[in-house]
């Protein structure tokens, strides 16, 4: 995995590879797309990005696996392993989820911790 230019701001709703390790028990583990779900002004300002995991493993699931695209393959973002990380762990961009997509898991957000 190649790192992100130096400059280059991520965007919401970029779909980045990230080095997810060093983790512990069950959080999701090693190098893998993550969507950004920050806002743009946040990740100008801010050291930390916050991240969504994706995994191509399980089936869809709402509202804890939701289903999207990546790089023409089927995935789905894992919301409940939402986290914040280091701008440095940010790879290259996969993949830019479609507005569709991105209110998706907006939705599936507010059903993990039952905020509605």
């Amino acid at each position: 995995m190649k790192p992100q230019s130096p400059g280059a701001v991520p965007r919401r709703g970029e779909i980045r590879w990230v080095r997810l390790d060093r983790v512990l028990g069950s959080e999701i583990r090693k190098t893998r797309p993550c969507l950004i779900l920050t806002s743009d002004i946040a990740n100008q300002l801010r050291r930390t990005v916050v991240v969504i995991p994706l995994s191509s493993s399980p089936q869809a699931s709402p509202p804890l696996l939701i289903p999207v695209q990546c790089a023409g393959r089927k995935a789905v973002v894992v919301t409940d392993q939402i986290r914040a990380i280091e701008k440095e762990r940010l790879g290259n961009l996969v993949n830019v989820l479609s507005a569709k997509g991105l209110r998706a898991v907006e939705e599936a957000l507010r059903e993990v911790p039952e905020l509605r």
